[in-house]
């Protein structure tokens, strides 16, 4: 093969071929030129053999075939410097793309209101952010263990642990850190692992956010709210003990006066009321103030509400009262229950007796999942008068009441019982009359033959 062939065979310069269909491709392309070039020169060797077998034709003209050659080699190295160059363009645009998008990424990172920490399955420190150092206190966080900065046994590292060991996502956890100046500050904490499809995690992202204002904030807030509950605590105590005073003091000044007058052992009788009075409201209080012990038994609501019936009924016989729908059992102090049913089934029966000239109380029973946790709900409907809208707010505060010689501490004890056995109440007016309580309740298991009791209509 000629110099000059070989020559224009080899380019001048080298460059990185970063797609290797291209690289193929070109190669193909100059294989099939040397292809082409090796069967020229065989023509031109064996041409003239060819030639004089030939029975009275003219022999083949080659007299331009190595001008031929040449063309064709030139042409194929030009097609290959052309797809050289455009395979430099494509490499050094997708090279752009990717600087521009590490860039992007970094100025996200850098910017982000929440701390980020990015950890291998080997427990360094991949990546992070200014937030997070400071956050957590701590500077140079990047490529060190997270077990040395957020110590072994603290709550942070222990989700994070978990999380690379188990794949579990925890959101909107809450953990305590000591930052290196022995400061306690409270960070709010999302973690969720990497991992690709269905594999083990193969690292995790945390994402912090400093709480410790925050929680300051509610614990000031809380304390206010706790002293205004005081200051209504005292106040109604010191109300109830006033009047009861005064009432006692004026018998007393008027036995005082005339000792042998007909109605001193009257007199004196108001006096023990009123002290019978006093002591009601303080044994009421205690029982509100005082921290509840409460068993975990099993607590069969039907047959509970059906003796609580019982009860109110020989009370107040010219109420209808009637206990319907489903109802589970759950885990709670029996003695406790039957003191919120018989209080609130007991409020409902007096309003309706009242006002109403057919009073009639239901307690309707329902079962509900919400969020995969099974509840129990108890309505108490009765066809009273309902309850006044300026009220609505008060009504479970301590010694608010709307009755005339009512202490106030009923519906508050209530809503402090079902707040240890991890329920609540609700209270509000019916839209055909009358009032609503709903308690709710987690039920633990459902009672698998429920009785069903006839249904009233109010």
């Amino acid at each position: 093969m000629p110099a000059h062939l070989l020559s224009l065979l080899i380019p001048h310069q080298q460059s990185e071929l970063p797609y290797p269909w291209l690289f193929f491709g070109m190669t193909a392309v100059l294989l099939v030129g040397i292809l082409i070039f090796s069967i020229l020169v065989l023509r031109r060797l064996y041409g003239g053999a060819g030639a004089g077998e030939t029975s009275g034709k003219d022999p083949i003209r080659v007299e331009n075939e190595p001008a031929f050659m040449t063309a064709s080699m030139q042409a194929v190295i030009l097609k290959l410097r052309e797809q050289e160059k455009e395979l430099e363009r494509l490499h050094h645009a997708e090279r752009e793309r990717a600087e521009s998008t590490a860039r992007l990424s970094e100025e996200v990172t850098r910017n982000m209101p929440a701390g980020l920490l990015v950890i291998g399955a080997n427990g360094l420190i991949s990546a992070t952010n200014p937030a997070a150092e400071q956050a957590l206190g701590i500077k140079s966080l990047g490529f060190r263990r997270y077990s040395e900065v957020l110590g072994e046994s603290s709550g942070l590292s222990t989700l994070i642990q978990r999380c690379l060991a188990d794949g579990k996502i925890f959101r909107r956890e809450q953990a305590q850190h000591i930052a290196p100046d022995g400061s306690h500050r409270e960070l709010g904490v999302t973690i969720s692992p990497i991992r690709r499809a269905q594999e083990k995690a193969t690292g995790a992202i945390c994402l912090l956010s400093d709480l410790t204002e925050l929680a300051s904030l509610q614990k000031q807030m809380q304390l206010r709210e706790n002293l205004a509950a005081l200051g209504e605590l005292s106040a109604g105590i010191a109300h109830e003990f006033k009047n009861a005073l005064a009432t006692i003091s004026g018998y007393a000044q008027m036995i005082l006066s005339d000792p042998t007058a007909e109605d001193t052992l009257e007199n004196a009788d108001k006096i023990l009321h009123q002290t019978r009075s006093i002591t009601h409201v303080v044994t009421e209080f205690l029982r509100y103030a005082r921290p509840l012990e409460i068993s975990e038994e099993p607590v069969a609501l039907r047959a509970l509400l059906e003796r609580t019936v019982c009860e109110i009924q020989e009370l107040q016989p010219q109420v209808r009262i009637g206990v319907e729908g489903d109802f589970s059992e759950i885990a709670g102090d029996e003695g406790l229950l039957r003191q919120v049913f018989l209080n609130l089934a007991r409020n409902a029966a007096e309003a309706a007796a009242g006002s109403s000239p057919n009073p009639t109380v239901i307690l309707r029973g329902e079962t509900a999942n919400a969020s995969g946790d099974r509840t129990q709900r108890i309505r108490i409907l009765d066809n009273g008068p309902g309850i006044p809208s300026d009220a609505l707010p008060k009504l479970f505060r301590p010694f608010f009441t709307t009755k005339v010689n009512g202490t106030g501490l009923d519906l508050a004890v209530v809503q402090k019982i079902l707040l240890q056995h991890s329920g609540q109440v609700e209270a509000q007016n019916r839209l055909d009359g009358g009032a609503e309580f709903i308690v709710t309740l987690p039920a633990v298991r459902t009672i698998s033959e429920a009785v069903e009791s006839k249904e009233v209509t109010i």
